[in-house]
């Protein structure tokens, strides 16, 4: 077997280089190897590949290539080990066709109105004219949609809790990499709440409880007018027709509220930051958003083309992960005339892919203008993964992303605090921006408040009608 090219550093070297600075790091394994490179890790080789046609190669050979639950049991730990990311086969295939009936269609649409009265409540909280960081005022806007969107809660004590332990989880996912050599020093045993790996534990038997709980509750209750991914998963049946266990019920639940308040929320902070450092993008998304006038029905702000052109260009120059779910060579398969023996890793390099000069000609530059000139194959541009493990929530993150900035940028008179450039920092799968986007509101738009009066209207959020 000869395989791609790629560095002979040590894997655990590589893996400092990378988390230490992923975008230079990668930058330059694509510079000098290529589109297809090499990892060993031990004897198995990873290989990743940033050529769209050898991504379609992997992506529609689901014969000699397997996309193994297997291979995600690092992310077990949190998502639960029946999660949706560690199934296969007919049970992936049942339990992903459960989950997404939620973030398609009508469901989806009934909730838009809830998402623009909330960020608008949250937004309302600011202090206008004192400094904020926005990522985490976003991520709390996100998480409460996701929580409300998969198990229909948004108040009292149960929703805080999980709203907590999900960020807490997250916070933890974020720590400095000096902290997570510490934490390797101590090993994966838990040695109480006050050791990393003790208080991890922790935090998922509490989270873990909690949602088990609402689980239990929930079926007993059997109320069938519910239109949450819980009640869904509580009603179905799996492909031998019988009921779901509460445990699998629960681990199915995870993955879909992180994707749905993490990866948005990334991409929202994003998004501000560079709208607000670049005035003339900012210009022309203002004036696509007013000229839908007062109050938009908020289908009306999904389909704009401009809006939507900001949205794939933020997620193509930091997508929401920078890597596909790895897949399997189960036998041996030609990928970019290569042959590659049973063991060997695939991954797609989303990242480097939408890097790539022949397709976005000045790749580091913010242009959104190059998705209104160009429809880019699913190959090319690739924010949320493709195949059998794209995620779920693609679709109704992209929703989100674009009503949340609409109500933001339609209401608000915003300014980034810093003149320096935003520096992305790597944590899992997502890249947030490493300051949290500091910013601050000037004003109210004028607009704005002369369309609500025009309207006659005054706006009490409702939060997330039509979602339960």
């Amino acid at each position: 077997m000869k395989l791609p090219p790629g560095p002979k550093t040590p894997f655990w070297l590589l893996g400092l280089q990378f988390e230490s600075n992923p975008f230079d790091y990668l930058d330059a394994i694509s510079q000098r190897y290529g589109d297809i490179v090499t990892i060993m890790s031990g004897s198995t080789p990873i290989v990743y590949i940033s050529n769209p046609l050898g991504i379609k190669e992997v992506f529609t050979n689901t014969k000699e290539i397997i996309a193994k639950g297997a291979l995600n049991e690092d992310f077990a730990f949190i998502t639960g080990n029946q999660g949706v990311l560690q199934l296969d086969g007919l049970i992936h295939k049942n339990r992903r066709k459960l989950l997404m009936q939620a973030f398609h269609g009508a469901r989806m649409q009934a909730c838009g109105r809830g998402i623009c009265e909330l960020t608008e409540k949250m937004m309302n909280k600011q202090v206008i004219g004192k400094p904020f960081v926005a990522y985490p005022v976003i991520e709390d806007i996100t998480f409460k949609v996701g929580i409300e969107r998969v198990i229909s809660l948004n108040e009292g004590e149960r929703y805080n809790k999980i709203k907590d332990l999900f960020a807490s989880l997250l916070k933890l996912d974020r720590q400095s990499l000096i902290v997570k050599i510490i934490s390797k020093l101590f090993g994966e045993k838990d040695l109480g709440r006050w050791s990393p790996h003790g208080y991890l534990l922790h935090l998922r038997r509490e989270l873990f409880q909690l949602l088990s709980t609402e689980v239990e509750e929930r079926r007993q209750q059997a109320d069938f007018s519910r239109t949450d991914i819980l009640s869904d998963l509580i009603l179905a049946r799996d492909e031998t027709g019988e009921a779901l266990s509460n445990e699998e019920v629960r681990d199915l639940l995870i993955s879909p509220i992180f994707a749905s308040g993490d990866a948005s929320g990334t991409g929202i902070s994003w998004a501000l930051y560079w709208i607000h450092r670049l005035k003339s993008v900012r210009e022309k998304l203002l004036a696509e958003l007013d000229n839908l006038g007062p109050n938009p029905d908020p289908m009306s702000i999904v389909a704009l083309p401009y809006l939507s052109a900001v949205c794939n260009e933020v997620l193509r120059i930091y997508p929401t992960q920078l890597f596909t779910f790895p897949r399997l060579v189960e036998s041996t398969v030609e990928i970019m005339g290569y042959e590659l023996h049973p063991g060997t890793i695939l991954i797609g390099n989303i990242y480097s892919t939408h890097q790539r000069k022949d397709l976005y000609p000045n790749p580091k530059e913010f242009q959104p203008e190059r998705f209104l000139e160009k429809q880019f194959s699913p190959y090319e541009f690739l924010p949320f993964g493709g195949g059998s493990r794209v995620c779920i929530g693609a679709n109704f993150a992209l929703f989100e992303m674009k009503l949340i900035l609409a109500t933001i940028l339609s209401g608000y008179e915003l300014e980034l605090v810093s003149k320096r450039p935003e520096r992305p920092k790597f944590a899992g799968l997502i890249c947030s921006p490493a300051s949290g986007v500091k910013m601050v509101i000037r004003s109210r738009r004028q607009k704005a408040a002369e369309d609500m009066e025009s309207a006659g209207e005054t706006r009490t959020p409702t939060f997330l009608q039509g979602m339960n």
